[in-house]
């Protein structure tokens, strides 16, 4: 399988983990505390293959930063957090790195 499926599938995995992990106040809400350790369990789980085919520092850079993002997101979209100008900005820096790392550079498996 492509290891870009893989990891993407890694990403979602985390960001369903780290909602739930919102959502479990503080562990003590029994379903979404299932949710966090079985969304962390297979992001970890996608990880490790991912690493069998792709570099170390792209696999977990593109993992961590577009985790990032994407917890951003959803904190905006589903619990109405809020984000400033240096906050886009950064977002956008990650963003740029995380197509520098994976498209420009020779590091990544193209």
């Amino acid at each position: 399988m492509n290891p870009y499926v893989l990891l993407a599938g890694a990403i979602v995995s985390e960001l369903i983990g780290t909602t739930a992990l919102k959502l479990s106040d503080g562990l003590s809400n029994p379903l979404p505390s299932i949710g966090v350790v079985i969304g962390y369990g297979l992001a970890f789980y996608l990880v490790s293959v991912t690493m069998e085919d792709l570099p170390i520092g792209v696999v977990y850079g593109t993992w961590a930063a577009l985790g990032i993002v994407g917890v951003v997101a959803i904190g905006v979209i589903i619990f109405n957090e809020t984000i400033d100008l240096a906050g886009a900005i950064g977002i956008l820096l990650i963003l740029t790195g995380v197509y520098c790392v994976n498209i420009l550079s020779a590091m990544s498996v193209h």
